[in-house]
């Protein structure tokens, strides 16, 4: 199995590059896997192909304040946490996040 994600600034309709990214998986309390942050076209890799994880439940935490910051952009959010559950653990699984200073979106790619 492997996790991915790939962030797009929507407010400028570029990647957003630099933006520190945690895997977290819920046992007993959530335990972390591994961080990273967005190359320079958005996208991180948490969990490489080959790497064994177990099916449940994971969170990816974007730390978007420090983006933003270094833009000189006045947002709303801080950090954002995108909970999902991963059923088939041979599977890839990419989640996106459609970024502005004031929304969000995310959605199961591929």
């Amino acid at each position: 199995m492997s996790i991915s994600t790939h962030v797009l600034d929507t407010s400028i309709g570029r990647p957003a590059t630099r933006i520190a990214v945690r895997l977290e998986w819920e046992a007993a309390g959530w335990a972390d896997i591994s961080s990273t942050v967005t190359d320079t076209d958005g996208r991180a890799v948490l969990v490489p192909k080959g790497m064994t994880v177990e099916p449940g439940t994971y969170r990816l935490t974007f730390d978007v304040a420090a983006y933003f910051q270094e833009r000189a952009v006045e947002a709303f959010y801080r950090r954002i946490a995108v909970e999902f559950v991963v059923r088939d653990a041979a599977s890839h699984h990419h989640v996106p996040l459609l970024l502005s200073p004031f929304g969000y979106s995310t959605y199961r790619g591929s």
